[in-house]
């Protein structure tokens, strides 16, 4: 048997400190995982059951890199997240055993066509076209849980050419990482690679060609990423 086309390139992650890379499986995404981030949405941020959307594996961009401003937008806005990585699956994973299966925790950026997100919440249709495009989620190099253990607290931040514009704790999670985990494997199995963008905190805005956007969290570093021309 042979393929009719040539297979596509497999995505992958960067890992801190080594060569070896993370073979990207699924990126799922939570929302509206922080308090205050549900208000500036005009949402309850009460302890509903939490929802999730997913974004291609291939749209993963490395650290440093140039994005161009997306096409049929003009309202491109930047969320800093922190990332977990699955590197044991499972389904039906009890809360209390979660963390055991994430593999490591890397710094991210939900890159957003808020315009086309909020035109498909309004109108009840799915938010792909405005989540799931091209080069819609940088993501710094994965550290491992050997080497940071299983961040629960510490700053969040995300400045754009310099300027503060979210600033949190990730201790504000309305759901936690091993929350998070357990709920989705309840809903289908998890496999390694899979990764999980945890919510963004207040403060999301819009990104402009010529733009540096720097994502940092505490204990992980940073991840940069510079706004080019339109396509």
């Amino acid at each position: 048997m042979g393929y009719v086309f040539d297979p596509a390139p497999v995505p992958s992650l960067a890992v801190a400190g080594s060569v070896d890379r993370i073979p990207v499986r699924r990126i799922f995404c939570i929302g509206r995982n922080y308090a205050a981030h549900a208000r500036e949405m005009g949402k309850d941020p009460d302890r509903d059951p939490p929802f999730f959307f997913l974004k291609p594996a291939d749209s993963v961009v490395e650290d440093g890199a140039t994005i161009p401003y997306p096409p049929e937008t003009e309202n491109f806005h930047h969320e800093a997240e922190l990332v977990a990585v699955i590197g044991t699956g499972g389904r039906d994973i009890p809360t209390e055993r979660a963390l055991e299966h994430v593999w490591g925790y890397a710094v991210g950026n939900d890159l957003t066509r808020r315009d086309l997100q909020l035109k498909a919440r309004d109108q009840g249709r799915p938010w792909d076209l405005g989540k799931g495009f091209d080069r819609s989620a940088p993501i710094a190099p994965v550290y491992p849980v050997s080497a940071v253990g299983h961040p629960s607290k510490g700053s969040i931040r995300l400045t754009v050419n310099g300027e503060v514009r979210q600033q949190a704790d990730l201790s504000e999670l309305i759901w936690s990482v091993p929350e998070i985990v357990s709920i989705l494997s309840h809903s289908m199995e998890l496999r390694p690679g899979d990764v999980i963008m945890t919510g963004t905190p207040a403060g999301v805005g819009p990104l402009v060609p010529g733009d540096i956007c720097v994502v940092s969290i505490e204990g992980l570093g940073e991840l940069t990423t510079r706004i080019g021309p339109r396509e």
